[in-house]
């Protein structure tokens, strides 16, 4: 009993250790607005600031996102917090725009190290019997973590001194008592091998995955793409349009929609793999209208509930993609099927969150916003219409 308990405070540090990390990914989002009124960008600016943390977890996802099965997990994982640490020390010293973007390119960098290597570290850390607790743990983790980050940033921009400063000098404390915690947990990689065996992954799409994979990328880019615009333009939309200056009330809107995506992927369990990806592009429509009646009628409860309902969405799909297309890989090219999945979800990031900043010159943000809803609703209606064409069949093949 003391030995499982052991191992299971181990299992939960780690646990920790990756929220502080996930944390800094979205810790700037409530405070974009400060950072235009300092440097006096536009909001195509903020979009791109923000887009380029996806390009930096791509990059390590595609170029070393293996390299933990070769040099053991803590090493990179304690990268990682370095990558995290150098953000922070970015965004503290930032004097102009290319601090801002050193600082998500880092904290891409940092994201990219853990997403696979922290979820794996604490599944073997668990004891024997563990996996499911392990998992929700693993889950908490990542995506409460994100959900802290807005969280944390907007209640010390909104109620202490230096907004643009103690948010990230809090940080980098959090990130030196994680490393502190990350030396003293175990290794659980037994053999491992030199930093150059560790090869590019490429991504691979075998024939008897591309049923599956089609309405799963669907699901799991439109999800990231609705995260996308909540943490980059939220912010922005409620200071103009809805009058809603508090930096804490903008970071808890955001927390929200994390908050949600983990109760959203803990219900996979009650509702089943099957019925999770359908039951989830059901509730990215549903956030998605509820985000344009918030757009078209400026209305903050529908915000909220936009928040709660595509966050939950966002969990059940993405949660039921990551199944499903893994039950129809082979199991020699499994990780190079989920590597590419993970590439067209951040790609949601990215690529769509920048069109709303592009469009939001002409149209206004609330223009950008309802073009964006409608592409998104169009994508996301085309998976569901395949699922439930299709449900089983082509999971089979």
């Amino acid at each position: 009993m003391d030995g499982d308990r052991r191992v299971w405070r181990q299992c939960s540090l780690s646990g920790a250790v990756f929220a502080v990390c996930m944390a800094g990914t979205t810790l700037p989002t409530p405070l974009y607005g400060l950072y235009q009124q300092k440097f006096g960008f536009s909001e195509l600016i903020v979009t791109v600031v923000y887009a380029v943390y996806a390009f930096g977890v791509i990059g390590v996802l595609l170029l070393a996102g293996n390299a933990s099965d070769a040099v053991g997990r803590r090493p990179v994982l304690l990268v990682g917090l370095a990558c995290a640490a150098a953000s922070a020390v970015c965004f503290l010293c930032a004097t102009g725009l290319g601090w801002l973007y050193a600082g998500r390119l880092l904290s891409g960098l940092s994201a990219g190290l853990f997403t696979g290597a922290a979820t794996v570290y604490v599944m073997e850390l668990a004891p024997d019997g563990g996996a499911s607790r392990a998992t929700f743990v693993a889950t908490a983790a990542n995506m409460g973590g994100l959900g802290c980050g807005p969280l944390l940033a907007g209640i010390l921009a909104q109620y202490a001194a230096w907004p643009l400063y103690l948010p990230f000098a809090v940080h980098l404390a959090l990130v030196a008592c994680s490393a502190a915690v990350l030396l003293r947990l175990a290794e659980t990689v037994r053999e491992r091998r030199p930093l150059s065996t560790v090869r590019p992954q490429r991504p691979g799409l075998p024939a008897q995955v591309r049923a599956v994979f089609g309405p799963a990328a669907i699901a799991s880019f439109v999800g990231f793409a609705l995260f996308g615009v909540f943490t980059s333009v939220s912010p922005a939309f409620l200071a103009q349009s809805l009058d809603v200056h508090n930096h804490a009330v903008s970071g808890l809107i955001v927390a929200l929609a994390f908050f949600a995506s983990t109760a959203g992927q803990l219900l996979v369990g009650r509702v089943g793999v099957a019925r999770s990806l359908p039951l989830g592009c059901a509730g990215l429509l549903a956030g998605l209208a509820l985000l344009a009646g918030a757009l078209y009628w400026d209305l903050l409860a529908l915000v909220v509930l936009s928040a709660l309902v595509g966050g939950t969405g966002q969990g059940l799909a993405f949660r039921g993609a990551l199944a499903a297309v893994a039950e129809a890989s082979p199991a020699d090219r499994r990780a190079a099927v989920i590597s590419t999945l993970f590439v067209v979800a951040y790609a949601g990031i990215s690529v769509p969150v920048i069109g709303v900043g592009v469009l939001s010159g002409p149209m206004g943000l609330e223009g950008a916003g309802l073009v964006f809803i409608a592409c998104m609703a169009v994508l996301v209606s085309i998976a569901a219409v395949y699922l439930l064409r299709r449900p089983a069949g082509a999971t089979r093949r």
